[in-house]
């Protein structure tokens, strides 16, 4: 009990009756100097501070206040004595001899001219409680005020941790959030004045995951860490602090996170009132949180919503339910329909109608089924006046508060021209494997047409009265070998000796030799590109598609005209593949022939690159012209379309892939007079009797032994018995049983060192690249001649 107090000598009341009186007070009072020394103080003033008279008298009353608070007491104590006025009152903080601080309303009447008195009186009421319940009563206030106002989740937690200092200390304070898929803590919010923001962490055995595991708030210090450590409940994570509260942040569903503050010197800085009041704000962060989250997801759908509406091919807009009015419209209805984003505001769905439709229209709207959902076809009209065919779907929705149907529309004659486009390709390519086999049986029959009539006018004298005949025989049989080769075109299984090159060369090389094909009487014009790319194709190939061009215009032109050939550089986008499916997006080179002929009409149009297909009078063409080229188009990897009117001209645009490669630069091959004659043994593999005796009389002639075989399975046992080298393989790529490609892969493994050269009627794709990365590997292709076939021995066994 602390001393009893003692009063100065008083002559108008009673001592011990005014000690009574000051004893029984809830009030601090005590009486000070003019300069503000301390002279005496009740019990309650002893009570509440934890100070004894002894330690108070004597001193400044200033050294008691808060040192925010003390140049305000200055202040105040200064003001009363000049004004003598008789009171001025204010809210204080005291400290305490603990070191804590309470708030106090205090209240000083000047009593210098009283006696016995004859100073300053001063009463202090203990407020702390009604402060803290208005400062907390403020926070939350602020805390809901900033919920309403702020859209940004940074914003909103940095504004409640301004509010939150207002009560606790919270200095050092956190959000922890957590990831359900990661099972992982982020931390949106972070303020510390020793450690740094975390990255995002498992939840491992933190305090925060301590009180987010058991989803209660927890006052923390460091005795009750040490137990919960010693428990394995807990583990240090970051700087250890003796004073740390955590709540969860619980939405009526789930709890979200963990609230923290935490203070690294005062092991008293929180108590059961600070845990209580944030566990009440931390069920408002909780919802801020969530309803932040809900509104991030519901923005972000609405960006995709916007982005999916905007870049949407098809024709789409939002029209209002009742009115018919356009609301929205994407970029993809202006260009198709014609009219600009203000037009179409103007208008209603029924603008895009024809008069005769619009009644229907009004009264199917009706009629949708309960669901919102509906799809039909119709007739829409486009600003130019254009009527098209079109499918719509459409689905009932709310938009801005009302309801609305989003609609997309496809243009039909879109999906008419590319069905066309399908059946037209897919006819080409059963066509073209037709063709392909066609032309390997022929080529079979034309090898042993011509290999004899070249041994026969090899054996004849030249005067024999039969040679002139067996020439015919040789040369009809070459026409037949040209038709195939056209077919092969057409079907894309010729043999192609593709290189690097720039088109311009092949175009102005064909330049010197088109006008004595197509005639005086039609002008000739070449534009080349200056900056034209590389591409990768067989230049003879590309000189045989100019040159079937330039013919099929002349015969368009009988009257005289102008053709016109033109190279340029294509990058061909979505928009051009939105119309021709058919072609990859990339870099091109564009060929374009173009005449001021006949032109053609659609139905001519279908058929023009179907082989044996002309409109030429009998007689005067094979039909094969544009379906070589198509071929040869086909198999370089490029695309064709044809571009005709009646009475208006035709033109053919190519597009062949761009190459980033340097340009090849081909060495002429010198021709031999004479076939080259050679030594060394053959092993010959084919299933064509005839073909097999004509090539073998061809080898045996240029000086080689023959080993034959009718199929894979018999030359691989002739290999086996024969003991000596085979320096050879002439096998057919395809046979029954075995191919010639895996013959040779099983033949290599006992004769590694064998050179192989294959024949075909047709090329096989793989078997060709395969050739042409192997330089123990070539590619004849039927019917070929004597000198053919030697000097491809004698090259591919020079190599060795």
């Amino acid at each position: 009990m602390p001393p009893r107090a003692t009063f100065p000598q008083s002559s108008a009341i009673d001592q011990e009756q005014l000690i009574a009186l000051l004893d029984s007070t809830r009030e601090l009072l005590a009486i000070l100097s003019p300069q503000g020394i301390v002279r005496f103080t009740n019990p309650s003033f002893c009570r509440v501070l934890g100070h004894t008279t002894e330690e108070l008298v004597g001193k400044s009353i200033v050294s008691l206040f808060h040192p925010g608070d003390a140049d305000g007491v200055r202040e105040w104590l200064g003001e009363l004595s000049e004004t003598g006025r008789g009171s001025l009152g204010h809210r204080w903080r005291l400290q305490c001899k603990d070191g804590g601080w309470r708030w106090f309303d205090g209240l000083a009447r000047d009593c210098t001219n009283l006696p016995g008195i004859e100073g300053v009186v001063v009463s202090f009421q203990d407020v702390t409680d009604l402060h803290r319940m208005e400062a907390e009563r403020q926070v939350i206030s602020e805390i809901v005020h900033a919920l309403n106002q702020t859209a940004n989740l940074d914003e909103l937690l940095h504004g409640i941790h301004q509010a939150l200092k207002k009560v606790v200390e919270a200095e050092n304070c956190f959000v922890a959030l957590h990831e359900k898929g990661a099972d992982a803590f982020t931390f949106p919010f972070f303020a510390d004045q020793v450690d740094s923001a975390p990255a995002p962490q498992k939840v491992g055995r933190s305090c925060t995951a301590y009180v987010f595991r058991t989803g209660s708030p927890m006052l923390i210090p460091q005795s009750e860490f040490d137990r919960l450590a010693a428990e394995g409940e807990v583990e240090l994570v970051g700087s250890p602090s003796p004073s740390w509260l955590g709540v969860p942040l619980k939405t009526p569903t789930a709890t979200i996170g963990v609230l923290v503050v935490q203070h690294y010197q005062n092991e008293n800085a929180y108590d059961a009132r600070d845990l209580e009041f944030l566990s009440s704000v931390g069920g408002h962060i909780a919802l801020a949180i969530e309803r932040r989250r809900s509104e991030d997801g519901l923005r972000k759908n609405e960006e995709m919503f916007r982005l999916l509406f905007s870049y949407n091919p098809l024709p789409t807009w939002v029209i209002d339910k009742e009115t018919r009015r356009f609301l929205e419209v994407n970029d993809a209805a202006l260009r198709q329909y014609g009219y600009s984003l203000n037009e179409f505001k103007g208008m209603t769905a029924l603008h895009l109608r024809p008069e005769e439709d619009r009644a229907k229209y009004l009264d199917l709207m009706k009629q949708i089924p309960s669901d919102g959902l509906y799809r039909g076809n119709w007739k829409h009209r486009r600003k130019d006046g254009k009527v098209i065919q079109v499918e719509i779907i459409s689905h009932e929705l709310e938009y801005e508060g009302r309801p609305v149907r989003l609609v997309v529309a496809q243009d039909l004659s879109e999906r008419h021209l590319l069905e066309q486009q399908l059946r037209q390709s897919q006819k080409m390519e059963a066509v073209g494997r037709l063709a392909g086999g066609v032309a390997h049986d022929f080529n079979n029959l034309l090898m042993v047409i011509k290999g004899h009539t070249e041994l026969l006018l090899k054996a004849l004298p030249p005067t024999e009265q039969y040679s002139r005949k067996i020439e015919q025989i040789d040369r009809a049989a070459d026409r037949a070998s040209a038709l195939t080769r056209q077919l092969l075109a057409f079907s894309r299984l010729q043999v192609l000796q593709p290189h690097v090159m720039n088109l311009n060369e092949v175009v102005e090389e064909m330049g010197r030799l088109l006008p004595r094909l197509i005639g005086e009487d039609i002008e000739l014009v070449i534009r080349s590109a200056d900056d034209l790319g590389a591409i990768r194709a067989d230049a003879s190939q590309m000189e045989q598609v100019i040159m079937n061009l330039a013919v099929n215009a002349r015969d368009a032109m009988p009257d005289g005209g102008r053709l016109l050939i033109e190279t340029s550089n294509a990058d061909l986008d979505g928009n051009y593949n939105a119309i021709h499916p058919i072609v990859r997006q990339g870099s091109y080179v564009l060929l374009a022939v173009s005449d001021s002929g006949t032109g053609m009409d659609a139905e001519t149009q279908a058929h023009i690159f179907e082989p044996f297909f002309t409109t030429k009078p009998q007689g005067k063409g094979t039909g094969l012209g544009l379906a070589t080229v198509y071929g040869i188009v086909k198999q370089s990897g490029g695309f064709i379309w044809v571009y005709s009117e009646v009475g208006r001209g035709t033109c053919f645009k190519i597009y062949l892939p761009r190459v980033d490669q340097q340009v090849e630069q081909l060495s002429a091959v010198r021709a031999l007079s004479e076939a080259p004659r050679g030594t060394g043994t053959i092993l010959l593999a084919e299933d064509e009797q005839d073909v097999r005796e004509v090539t073998r009389e061809f080898l045996e002639s240029g000086g080689y032994t023959v080993i034959e075989a009718r199929d894979g399975a018999e030359a691989l046992k002739k290999v086996e018995h024969h003991e000596s080298s085979i320096d050879l393989l002439i096998t057919d790529m395809v046979m029954p049983g075995m191919t010639g490609q895996e013959l040779t892969a099983r033949l290599k493994q006992s004769r590694p060192e064998i050179r192989v050269l294959y024949m075909s009627g047709y090329s096989e794709r793989a078997a060709a690249d395969a050739a042409r990365g192997d330089s123990s590997m070539r590619l004849l292709a039927k019917p070929f001649s004597r000198w053919a076939l030697l000097r491809a021995i004698h090259e591919i066994l020079k190599s060795v």
